[in-house]
């Protein structure tokens, strides 16, 4: 397990230029999440590189200027906003005698966290095991062998073997239970489907609003907060929309470069999602970012086999843009995007139409499926509101 950072670690942040680009975005996003994680950016050190150093990731210059910015501000720890090797990380942490952790065990820390189902703690357990496996290094330089005695002498194995021996068991109960988890969620998803039940998945960015546009449609009251993966746990709620009953999931949300040993943690989580009928994409119509955003989820939904799943953004937070309420439509008539604030409550009542009118086709036709709808990331600003009905297959 990773050493959980506690309350008033200081941190030294290190963000690279390695010619990814939305650098500014990048590094205010890593700020975010070390705070979500309980440490306190003291010190912020940038540089360009072509390409990662093999041993040190950022060059022995830039790693003495990290040093001294850890001495300037008394830091505890370095985190890098980038996935470091293990050879990396022990160099660095030989180097600069502190504690140094990159991206992905800092999200990781974040999840362990935030986690509180069973199911849910299982699976970042899972994650933080699959993680620390690559990680595993000879602690016990003082013991080659482990001490062996009458009756027990013999190779017997390495510390090193040990660790990664009872890590191996671990991982296997784990996969096990979560296995057995996955099976009681398959069978109530037969259950709803033999109901023809519509599902809707609400999917997207991290802190876009997810868990507030749950609540504002279902009358909920799922936890929503201003920090990054405030929602781990996936909550399911019936919601009415005046002629259809509707299952509405909040779900985990998404950021760029998101772990693969998360993602391969939470795939019964995120089956569920793949298995939805229809998307609600939901965008943070206020960050500057969004287009980036939009991207990265599209990424993790394609990898999660959730790409061909028919979807509808929904720009949230138009009321820090001072946006209209509106529903957009493509060049085929269908419903693209919806503007909207979950917070202030303008434009639920148009997304709640388009909820309706989706349903009703699926309840008619449920085998007949519903046409892909537009992911494409050039969105235009809304047009004057128009009337919310969805074209579909029949």
């Amino acid at each position: 397990m990773f050493e959980r950072p506690a309350s008033g670690e200081r941190a030294v942040v290190v963000q690279l230029d390695l010619g990814q680009g939305g650098l500014d975005e990048r590094l205010s996003e890593l700020k975010l999440l070390a705070s979500s994680a309980g440490a306190t950016v003291e010190a912020t050190v940038q540089g360009r590189r072509v390409a990662p150093d093999p041993a040190l990731f950022a060059g022995r210059g830039k790693v003495e200027e990290i040093g001294e910015a850890l001495r300037a501000y008394d830091a505890d720890l370095v985190i890098f906003n980038h996935a470091l090797s293990p050879a990396q990380q022990r160099n660095l942490e030989k180097t600069l005698e502190h504690r140094v952790i990159d991206r992905t065990a800092l999200i990781l820390d974040i999840f362990a966290l935030r986690a509180k189902s069973h199911e849910g703690k299982l699976q970042v357990e899972l994650a933080q095991l699959s993680h620390l496996a690559t990680r595993l290094v000879r602690g016990w330089t003082h013991l080659e062998r482990q001490k062996g005695g009458i009756g027990l002498r013999g190779p017997g194995e390495t510390q090193l073997e040990t660790d990664r021996r009872l890590l191996g068991d671990r991982v296997r109960l784990l996969k096990s239970r979560l296995t057995r988890i996955e099976k009681q969620r398959h069978t109530r998803r037969r259950t709803r489907e033999r109901r023809d039940v519509f599902s809707v998945s609400l999917v997207g960015y991290t802190n876009a609003g997810k868990s507030t546009l749950f609540n504002a449609l279902t009358r909920a009251r799922a936890y929503a907060a201003d920090q990054l993966f405030a929602t781990l746990d996936t909550t399911s709620r019936r919601m009415f929309t005046g002629t259809e009953n509707i299952v509405l999931s909040d779900t985990v949300g998404f950021i760029r470069d998101l772990p693969h040993a998360l993602v391969a943690a939470f795939h019964a989580t995120l089956e569920e999602t793949a298995r939805a009928d229809l998307l609600l994409h939901v965008v943070d119509a206020s960050s500057e970012d969004r287009e980036a955003q939009i991207g990265a989820v599209n990424v993790v939904l394609e990898e999660i086999g959730a790409a061909n799943v028919p979807r509808i953004e929904v720009w949230n937070k138009i009321d820090l843009t001072h946006a209209t309420p509106a529903v957009v439509r493509d060049d085929c008539d269908r419903i693209e995007r919806v503007f909207l604030s979950a917070r202030t409550g303008e434009g639920l009542h148009l997304l709640r139409a388009v909820l309706g009118d989706t349903a009703e086709a699926f309840v008619a036709e449920p085998n007949s499926g519903f046409r892909s709808f537009s992911t494409d990331t050039n969105h235009s600003e809304p047009p004057q509101p128009g009337s919310a009905t969805l074209s579909y297959d029949k």
